[in-house]
């Protein structure tokens, strides 16, 4: 991937060096971290697995996969902690891009601010890419700039782009200066945008103020035609077009467009016409979005809904584990029937309808139910006993999560281990290309020798939490 001009080239060179060995070396000095994020993994990549690429490069102190807790699903993600900041930076340089199970990672430190992550600081939004540019290739061009923090391309769930992505640069500087230079230039024969990013709600009170002209109608009565929706819209101003949508079989589909000459007609029609009643139905006016609008929105409202109803519930949802097998939805109300009045009750079971263990009994006040959490945990019920917590947001549990990790002790090595491959001198030509996972390795120790899973489960504390996604 390359710019039509010499803007992102000559500032590469002016910096003498490889751009990724520079970025790499920035972004130590900027975050003196051991603790790297990889991100986008393959759904069957294993701990082990990930162990055998980072620890070529350095000595790994662990490496962990983050899971659902119930599924034991992979979430994607995963976390590489090293010895010293000079590994963690050379794995940054090395092997950010790298195809493992046919995927390539994306790496960058691990940043638990979360405040920094959200607030645009040094963060460009880039549109109308080639779909055939991948997060390394939009890297290689943008690093040119300065140090990058993280780089993505936005993909549907097929894996395929969507045409758009994201950088974030350590300084705003750089930020500004990639979107003086490479903004409105060619990029694989398409003219690109690349311009600041803006957030989440700012982006919605710009949307509230577009100018529109192509008008979007649904739950229109099956006998409405072309004529008919033109003679309706026609009131407000010029049509330019107006159609109903139809099936292969010509029925209608109860949906159509009016498109219309200028952007004020279009606004009044939704305004007005919003909400009306036509032919006894109730008729939806708005924009006509983009498919991938549409998404976004229903994304967003949905995701809206369900914190809603978690705010809704705080403090009166109890999540429970350890339950005998033989418990079902009216056993657990009966044993808590008795703190308060229930509002919902479930037993957890995977697809073949057998019990997961676990469960959530939700109490209408907040009283009854920390009455119930207070008596009810460690309580003997059946042969087990009960585990009973405050169930929480995913947001919070992820919190939870990352401040644990954060925390990590680094686990001892045995003195008579010694490391794992000898270390590439940074000078060797295609070093990054011996780095691939997948390849014939050395004689290596096996990883099992470096740690037991009982010396693991003492390091990074008991997996007995309230949780539904796990790093362990």
């Amino acid at each position: 991937m390359a710019a039509q001009g010499q803007a992102a080239a000559g500032s590469a060179s002016e910096s003498g060096g490889s751009p990724a060995a520079s970025a790499a070396a920035a972004a130590a000095a900027a975050f003196p971290a051991t603790s790297l994020y990889v991100g986008d993994l393959h759904e069957s990549v294993q701990d082990a697995q990930l162990f055998d690429v980072f620890s070529q490069v350095g000595g790994v102190v662990s490496v962990r996969v983050c899971r659902d807790i119930n599924s034991r699903k992979s979430l994607g993600y995963a976390y590489v902690n090293y010895n010293n900041t000079s590994d963690a930076a050379r794995a940054l340089e090395l092997l950010n891009f790298t195809p493992i199970n046919g995927k390539p990672i994306r790496i960058m430190y691990s940043n638990r601010d979360p405040s920094s992550r959200k607030s645009g600081a040094g963060n460009i939004f880039i549109k109308n890419l080639d779909k055939s540019i991948d997060n390394k290739a939009l890297y290689d061009t943008f690093c040119a700039f300065g140090n990058i923090l993280s780089c993505k391309i936005a993909t549907d769930p097929s894996g395929e782009s969507r045409g758009y992505g994201f950088v974030q640069f350590e300084m705003d500087e750089s930020a500004q200066s990639a979107i003086d230079k490479l903004n409105g230039m060619l990029i694989n024969d398409k003219k690109v945008y690349v311009g600041p990013f803006v957030r989440k709600q700012d982006r919605e009170n710009v949307s509230n103020n577009i100018k529109f002209s192509n008008v979007y109608v649904k739950n229109l009565s099956d006998t409405v035609t072309d004529d008919e929706l033109k003679e309706m819209f026609g009131k407000y101003g010029t049509i330019t077009s107006a159609v109903v949508m139809r099936d292969s079989d010509g029925n209608s589909r109860c949906f159509g467009f009016v498109n219309f000459e200028n952007a004020d007609a279009a606004a009044q029609a939704v305004q007005e016409l919003n909400g009306k009643i036509f032919n006894d139905k109730e008729l939806y006016v708005g924009r006509a979005q983009k498919k991938s609008e549409r998404e976004m929105e229903l994304k967003e409202k949905f995701e809206k809904n369900i914190q809603e109803v978690a705010e809704k519930f705080q403090n009166t949802n109890l999540y429970l584990k350890n339950l005998d097998d033989n418990i079902d939805d009216e056993k657990l109300r009966e044993i808590f029937a008795e703190y308060g009045n229930i509002t919902s009750c479930k037993v957890m079971r995977d697809s073949y309808g057998v019990s997961r263990g676990s469960g959530f009994v939700s109490f209408k006040s907040a009283e009854d139910a920390n009455r119930a959490l207070t008596e009810m945990n460690g309580k003997m019920v059946g042969s087990k006993p009960l585990y009973v917590a405050l169930a929480q947001r995913k947001d919070d549990r992820k919190a939870k999560l990352q401040a644990q990790f954060s925390q990590m002790r680094p686990v001892a090595m045995a003195p008579s281990v010694g490391p794992r491959m000898p270390m590439f001198p940074p000078s060797v030509p295609g070093v990054g290309q011996q780095l691939f996972y997948g390849q014939p390795p050395p004689a290596f120790i096996n990883p099992q020798a470096w740690w037991s899973n009982a010396e693991l489960y003492d390091a990074y504390g008991s997996a007995g939490t309230a949780t539904a996604t796990s790093c362990w």
